[in-house]
């Protein structure tokens, strides 16, 4: 599937989205420097959720689900929460939280690019992908999501995106099986969706994924 034939999928394709209450959500993004900030504020505002971007501790205490994007290494990601006090608020709070494409990683323990100890909210490390004839990294542009177990695809975060094609551009990934709801693969298998408790994250670029994309995003503020 080219971009353009996956851009082109109907809204159908993922589903119909659930239906949101804008007025009982305050959604925060946090202030992690990705340069992707601005296109995933187009794409809550496309579901009519404003997404305002803070690292300021009480604003975000107060938030009912929080978003860490992230693009770029690991490295800068987790200096700038760190310089921004976020590596010690995100532990402590209890509300729905994902990490988006970098976001994700640093959930982690820890990060092989630039190695890197990371929040350490999900167990497990990232690592670099692995480069083999006729694969080449980073891994850029669309994959299927495939749930690794039918449990797995009940989750409320998979609804309606199992099967469906997501975009990613990474070369780091988490490739064990722990929490891991989905799975893409890239030569070898590696985890795209993963959930534990209150702590998800998505290593595809929701805001870039059409359908897909918006369904998971959606379904992460019905949470």
């Amino acid at each position: 599937m080219t971009a353009i034939d996956a851009l082109a999928l109907p809204a159908a394709a993922a589903g119909r989205l659930p239906r949101l209450d804008a007025s009982r959500i305050r959604l925060v993004l946090l202030d992690s420097g990705g340069a992707n900030l601005g296109s995933v504020q187009a794409a809550f505002a496309r579901l009519g959720v404003e997404a305002p971007v803070s690292s300021d501790a009480q604003r975000i205490r107060a938030a009912t689900h929080v978003i860490l994007p992230g693009v770029g290494a690991a490295g800068p990601a987790m200096a700038r929460l760190r310089a921004n006090g976020l590596d010690r608020i995100i532990p402590a709070l209890t509300q729905p939280l994902i990490g988006i494409c970098v976001g994700m990683q640093l959930l982690f323990e820890h990060s092989a690019e630039g190695d890197v100890d990371c929040l350490g909210l999900l167990p497990g490390r990232v690592e670099c992908l692995p480069e083999s004839p006729g694969i080449r990294v980073p891994h850029m542009g669309w994959n299927r999501l495939e749930a690794v177990s039918p449990a797995a695809a009940a989750h409320p975060l998979m609804a309606g995106i199992d099967g469906q094609h997501a975009y990613f551009v990474h070369s780091y990934a988490y490739r064990g099986s722990a929490n891991a709801l989905a799975t893409c693969t890239h030569g070898q298998a590696f985890t795209a969706v993963v959930a534990r408790g209150r702590v998800m994250g998505a290593q595809c670029h929701p805001e870039r994924s059409a359908a897909a994309g918006a369904r998971l995003l959606a379904n992460f503020l019905t949470l």
